[in-house]
């Protein structure tokens, strides 16, 4: 069994990554899957601008079978020497882990694979082959905890000579996270904003960090529910230019419906207002996000919200089967629903 926690990649990377030809990369932080797939190519010493050495696939190309990906696996490099065959967007395609399962059992001479996936959970047919093969690296990626959201900090702001005050990075810490790229991206505009200067402040922070990982998302719950499509368009261009997977914007909705459910299950049964309700069931939400939920508690009844569970469900399923239509895919549900919000 070759498992690899999220924390041990760094030490994984330095001294057994050499060991192994088969690497599956997966978790919920896609940013933090892409960084360290990109970190494992870089490793195997390939040039990774030459298409002869590195062949980039879409997960969804492989779906008829497992002869594609052997096939590219197998195949001698036009030049000789080693290769790497780099998947993307893996899901659920059973043709990939029909074809994991055999090369795991006879590994590949010359080639090198890499597989990126999503949030693979537990019995998903990838892991179920990856994880008892003692040939294959899985590597799971989830969200940056504190200790490593620390090092982030430090290592991207000594790359500038910057240090940062205690205040600054206490106040950057709670808009960190979530996804990796997005977290690196606003700590390297951050040390561009401080250039010249020799600590960042607090102040630093509020006047050119936006929250990586909440705050445009959360701009764009509330638009839906409040049915404002120009202030959905605005922060989904936030959230894309920020490189946050529009994939956490889906959660993130999906959660808010299914706590808009329970509250106005209690609501019609309790027959209480939606501002009573929100007080004893709310927890978490902020002040001012208060106000929005408790009118779309008002506005949408018990079958209307379960209505668009169900759509936001059915999104979730074909952005992870249909990874390269995922951003399409999220923002039409969402626009969907925005409408829908408008009318009442």
């Amino acid at each position: 069994m070759s498992e690899v926690k999220s924390h041990e990649f760094d030490s994984f990377l330095r001294k057994s990554a050499a060991h192994y030809r088969l690497f599956l990369v997966y978790g919920p932080d896609r940013g933090l899957v892409s960084e360290r797939a990109a970190e494992l190519a870089s490793s195997l010493g390939l040039p990774l601008d030459d298409p002869f050495a590195v062949v980039k696939l879409d997960a969804s190309e492989l779906q008829q079978g497992a002869g594609r990906l052997l096939d590219e696996v197998n195949a001698i490099g036009l030049f000789g020497g080693e290769k790497l065959v780099w998947v993307r967007g893996a899901a659920a395609e059973k043709g990939l882990s029909e074809a994991l399962q055999l090369l795991a059992a006879e590994p590949p001479a010359s080639s090198h694979l890499i597989i990126e996936a999503g949030d693979l959970k537990k019995g998903a047919a990838l892991r179920k082959v990856a994880e008892p093969a003692r040939t294959v690296a899985s590597i799971a990626c989830y969200s940056d905890d504190a200790r490593s959201l620390h090092a982030l900090i430090d290592k991207e702001l000594s790359e500038f000579g910057l240090r940062i005050s205690p205040a600054a990075r206490e106040r950057l810490l709670e808009v960190l996270g979530g996804d990796r790229i997005a977290s690196r991206n606003e700590i390297r505009k951050l040390a561009l904003y401080c250039r010249g200067t020799a600590i960042v402040d607090e102040e630093d922070v509020l006047a050119i960090v936006g929250d990586a990982s909440a705050i445009s998302v959360d701009d764009a719950v509330d638009a839906v529910l409040g049915g404002d499509v120009d202030a959905l368009m605005h922060a989904m261009k936030k959230i894309s230019t920020s490189k946050t997977p529009p994939f956490l914007v889906l959660q993130a909705c999906l959660r808010q419906f299914q706590q808009l459910d329970v509250m106005r299950a209690e609501m019609d049964a309790s027959r209480q207002s939606a501002s009573q309700v929100v007080a004893s069931l709310g927890r978490g939400l902020h002040f001012r996000r208060k106000p929005i939920v408790e009118a779309a508690l008002r506005h949408w009844t018990s079958p209307a919200i379960r209505r668009e569970l169900s759509r936001l469900q059915a999104t979730v399923y074909q952005s992870r089967s249909r990874q390269s239509l995922e951003e399409s895919l999220v923002l039409q549900c969402l626009l969907a629903i925005a409408i829908q919000s408008a009318r009442r």
